[in-house]
């Protein structure tokens, strides 16, 4: 899986990067920090069936702490873009190049409104972040429809006159973009009872890339800057908008995690509350600074970040969590750890979906499943369950 994290420039994509990930990508306030893009692992955060089976779990590939489990997702930071982006203005053409493979994206928005469109700072409310995400979702649409749009005519006769399905076409020339041929059938079937694609105007043709780009490339908006007014109201106005929003101050999660790898506080990611461990011994503008951040956290119920990155893989993609393990009585894999590997499948995915995931041999040698908690056999077809501990049975090994 791979979030992109796009919007204009000088937001706070990058302070966003860092806290997700622990990373340094180059943070700075004016446009244009980032140019070649930051890639790092960040983690969604979801219960760990550890507890229900009592169990001391040794994750192999993820991490779990007090009962939470930290299963990794990649992120993209990609350069800020611009009002023309899509005709190559500022860092345009690379942002998309960028961006194209990713399967969901991760809007920063400057919910104060301090940032012009250009990115350059400015009073606190002067902006209207709405805008922004508009003309950003509105770039992408336009770079979209200029890929689509080459050779329209020839590729719409065809799909006519040929007998050849228009959205294999498409879906062709969209192959490096990661849109999948269903997602191209999805739109069009809907797009394409009201008028044929033959006829279809500048405007309904954009309108196509518009609706494909919101199934293909779904959104969160992260916004950003919560902690500085007039921030609450313009995030209740992206929310009227109908998109998914969730307030958050990239830079608050930044210093709570640093203060916890220091050993100064006692905090995981999307905690609601962070305590200050005996003993630590911080200076005036430490304490000032987490005196703030607490009373952010006690306004907005956290610092956003992480539940940004649970709503990219859980609302945005549908993800659900599945346990793999090699024995279904001890939970463990050959080499004896206990729940050693957690997966994010598509709600839907079934257990020869999952055998697919870890090997492609399990997969080509599936026989069944086991559920560990019943101990039932499931089949090829089975749809799996978030929180499923299941052992995948085939006459391949991993090798």
């Amino acid at each position: 899986m791979l979030v992109g994290i796009f919007g204009k420039t000088n937001v706070g994509k990058s302070t966003f990067f860092n806290a997700a990930t622990q990373l340094n990508a180059p943070v700075a306030s004016h446009p244009f920090t980032t140019i070649n893009p930051n890639v790092g692992i960040a983690y969604a955060r979801v219960n760990c069936v550890c507890r229900e089976f009592g169990v001391n779990d040794n994750p192999v590939h993820s991490l779990c702490i007090d009962g939470n489990r930290f299963i990794p997702v990649k992120l993209i930071d990609v350069a800020g873009l611009v009002p023309g982006a899509h005709e190559g203005r500022g860092l345009g053409n690379k942002f998309l190049d960028d961006a194209r493979q990713s399967d969901a994206l991760i809007h920063v928005v400057d919910a104060s409104g301090s940032t012009d469109s250009e990115g350059r700072p400015c009073p606190a409310g002067s902006q209207d972040p709405l805008y922004d995400v508009e003309f950003v979702e509105k770039e992408f649409d336009l770079w979209l429809t200029s890929i689509i749009s080459r050779d329209w005519d020839k590729t719409v006769r065809e799909a006519e006159h040929q007998g050849q399905k228009l959205e294999q076409l498409l879906a062709k020339r969209l192959s490096g973009l990661a849109i999948s041929e269903g997602d191209v059938l999805d739109v069009l079937s809907k797009l394409a009872k009201a008028k044929k694609p033959s006829s279809w105007s500048k405007e309904e043709i954009f309108e196509f890339c518009r609706a494909l780009r919101m199934k293909s490339k779904p959104v969160v908006i992260a916004a950003n800057k919560a902690d500085i007014p007039p921030a609450d109201q313009n995030i209740e106005k992206m929310k009227k908008s109908g998109r998914l929003v969730i307030p958050c101050a990239s830079e608050a999660e930044l210093l709570l995690r640093r203060a916890a790898s220091k050993g100064l506080i006692d905090y995981l990611s999307g905690d609601n509350s962070f305590k200050i461990k005996d003993g630590s011994t911080l200076t005036p503008e430490q304490k000032k600074a987490l005196d703030l951040v607490k009373a952010l956290i006690d306004r907005i119920g956290s610092t956003g970040v992480q539940q940004v990155i649970n709503a990219t893989c859980f609302e945005l993609l549908k993800m659900i969590v599945v346990y793999p393990v090699e024995d279904d009585v001890k939970l463990t894999d050959k080499k004896g750890n206990v729940l050693p590997d957690a997966y994010m499948l598509r709600i839907g995915s079934t257990p020869k979906d999952l055998a697919a995931t870890i090997h492609g041999d399990l997969a080509k040698g599936f026989l069944h499943a086991v559920d560990a908690r019943s101990k039932q056999r499931l089949g090829a077809d089975h749809q799996l369950k978030n929180g499923d501990v299941v052992k995948i049975v085939s006459t391949m090994s991993r090798g």
